[in-house]
């Protein structure tokens, strides 16, 4: 346990409610979407308003070659370092790339707008109240007094979206940061300790063009897809029989999301272009499903004469599998979230992924916990009307004020 009274953390979080909720509605108000992915801008604003609050922060740029090859515009990752004396180095990591607003709005979705307690915008659940958690769980710590043993870290990065290599997987591959453990960004009151992998592949089917009026003299790449399709959703229909024994993952799942292909309405198709999706349960071996997937692929398209396929990894993202020092963190965050919350906060799998994987393949232990109602879907994460009840952004505040300071007592 640590020694900061729970009483006066309360009144040192409540001196800064009004400047954290305006902190996070500034980043609200600056777009970040990815696609297109251009978020320098908002690293920019970010950096302004931490320094604002006295922090020191280290402006990391990607090599725009690197930031192309992730199909991004611009990536400025930001880190904060402050340091209470010897001891561990405990980092915490939020994304500010934010999923397109998309329709269906009844608010403005840079308008950070207050309705009841409720703040509404693009990203005001995922993650940027997180930046919002992080710095001021941090701000208060440092105004506690309270006598410390270690370093806290800020990593606010900007791919998550996109899978997360050129913001945590690039400053841990740059040597920016080596933290002893890391709570990354969430989304509902539970802490997470494992989540899925993800595999995704484009699939390009080559036949044969030919006139319309002689389909015969051709190799229907359209045709042959069908069959990659009816043995993918065939697939699709055995994988149900396998449920992870993580609560909150479920089973594996394969969906067929983009589809492009031919060349006119009057012409046989020459080829056909699929991109999948197979999320990966933590208890399967990634590159098993790899190699399963791709034979399923080639095997159809053999069946359909003189059509060929060519397959290509776009990602292969890790599960996220719990460790002993993983399970010690979510242990200490579960039982002050539980005391903050005032109701029973355990810890589950959820079956997406995030870039906090990328830490744990360094080998790196992670949990994650942040700012959230009780389900993401009450948050309407990545749908129209994001919002965020300003209370959870309080409580979680709280919860992480209280775990850092005991991981560093």
């Amino acid at each position: 346990m640590s020694s900061l009274d729970p009483a006066r953390l309360r009144a040192l979080l409540a001196e800064t409610a009004d400047a954290q909720q305006a902190f996070l509605a500034e980043l609200v108000k600056v777009p970040s979407d990815n696609p297109p992915g251009d978020c320098a801008p908002h690293a920019r604003r970010a950096a302004e308003l931490l320094e604002g609050l006295g922090f020191e922060v280290e402006r990391h740029v990607v090599p725009q070659d690197k930031v192309t090859a992730a199909g991004m515009v611009s990536v400025t990752n930001l880190i904060v370092r402050h340091r209470f004396g010897d001891g561990p180095v405990i980092a915490l990591n939020a994304h500010g790339d934010v999923v397109p607003p998309g329709e269906g709005w009844s608010q403005d979705p840079y308008g950070a707008a207050v309705v009841d307690g409720v703040m509404y915008g693009r990203g005001v659940a995922v993650s940027k109240s997180d930046f919002a958690t992080y710095t001021f769980a941090l701000d208060a710590l440092k105004r506690s007094g309270v006598p410390l043993k270690g370093t806290v870290e800020l990593h606010f990065t900007y791919d998550e979206e996109i899978g997360g290599e050129v913001g945590p997987g690039w400053i841990i591959s740059e040597k920016l940061t080596k933290p002893d453990a890391v709570i990354s960004a969430g989304f509902a009151y539970a802490v997470v300790v494992a989540h899925n992998g993800c595999l995704h592949l484009e699939v390009e089917v080559k036949g044969k063009s030919a006139h319309a009026a002689l389909p015969h003299t051709g190799i229907d790449a359209l045709a042959a897809t069908t069959k990659v399709l009816e043995a993918i959703y065939a697939y699709r229909d055995t994988l149900k029989a396998t449920v992870s024994p993580t609560k909150g993952i479920g089973s594996p799942q394969i969906t067929v999301g983009l589809i492009s292909g031919g060349i006119n309405t009057n012409v046989v198709p020459d080829r056909i272009t699929l991109r999948l999706d197979r999320r990966i349960i933590p208890q399967e071996q990634p590159e098993a499903v790899e190699a399963e997937v791709k034979m399923l692929i080639e095997k159809a398209v053999a069946s359909y004469p003189g059509a060929s396929v060519d397959i290509r990894r776009i990602l292969l993202a890790r599960p996220l599998v719990p460790d002993a020092e993983s399970e010690r963190i979510a242990g200490i965050l579960c039982r002050n979230a539980s005391e903050v919350v005032g109701e029973s906060v355990l810890t589950n799998g959820v079956p997406l992924y995030t870039d906090a994987r990328l830490y744990a393949e360094a080998g790196i232990p992670v949990v994650l916990y942040g700012a959230g109602p009780r389900t993401i879907e009450e948050a309407n994460g990545h749908r129209a009307d994001e919002k965020l009840r300003l209370s959870d952004l309080r409580l979680a505040t709280e919860v992480v004020t209280r775990t850092l300071a005991e991981l560093l007592a």
